[in-house]
């Protein structure tokens, strides 16, 4: 897709409405420091619209971006290391939940996991809760570039075994980088978003 505009258009926190929208969504999750608003940026051609920051956890809302007039991004919470209290990581916990359950217009939720290691048990928790709710998660597997091309398959099987997934689940090795996998999960989105018009 070629990005003609990009829009930060809704953010939602614990306490607001949901927008009603009418263009396809696609959902990012992922842990404080896995690189999402990297990811964000590089899928939109943007250097800091989505937020990149030093401290994890910086993505304590939901933030919609209206990408051409045709589709948002909408990128979530993210979870693990953010320093804030229990509670609060219950509210955003209800927070994703309800957008899951409530969006009409969701078409794939991408749930980004550092290639480098092991899923985490927070990784793993998130997978299984956004399968509970009725979606089968897409991995992007982030930084990319920081493991040798002769790991990359061993490393894919890793993800793949530690979050127990079905051998059909989709895996994106992604690179902020070299921009490396960008143009296939553009193709997935697309696809998405092409098929339920």
């Amino acid at each position: 897709m070629i990005i003609k505009s990009v829009n930060l258009e809704t953010v939602c926190g614990i306490t607001s409405k949901l927008p009603e929208n009418v263009l396809p969504e696609i959902a990012f999750a992922g842990k404080s420091n896995v690189g999402k608003s990297s990811l964000i940026n590089g899928l939109m051609n943007r250097k800091s619209l989505a937020r990149t920051s030093s401290q994890p956890g910086k993505t304590q809302t939901i933030n919609f971006y209206n990408i051409n007039e045709a589709l948002y991004f909408v990128d979530l919470p993210g979870y693990g290391y953010a320093k804030v209290s229990g509670s609060i990581k219950e509210k955003w916990g209800k927070m994703i939940e309800n957008y899951l359950h409530k969006s009409k217009q969701l078409r794939t939720v991408f749930l980004l996991i550092d290639i480098r290691h092991e899923p985490s048990a927070n990784d793993k928790n998130m997978y299984e809760w956004i399968n509970y709710n009725g979606y089968e998660p897409v991995i992007i597997a982030t930084k990319l570039d920081k493991i040798n091309r002769s790991q990359r398959a061993k490393h894919i099987k890793m993800i793949r075994e530690g979050l127990g997934m079905p051998k059909t689940g989709l895996i994106f090795p992604f690179s902020a980088v070299t921009k490396d996998g960008r143009d296939e999960i553009w193709e997935y989105i697309d696809s998405l978003v092409i098929e339920q018009k």
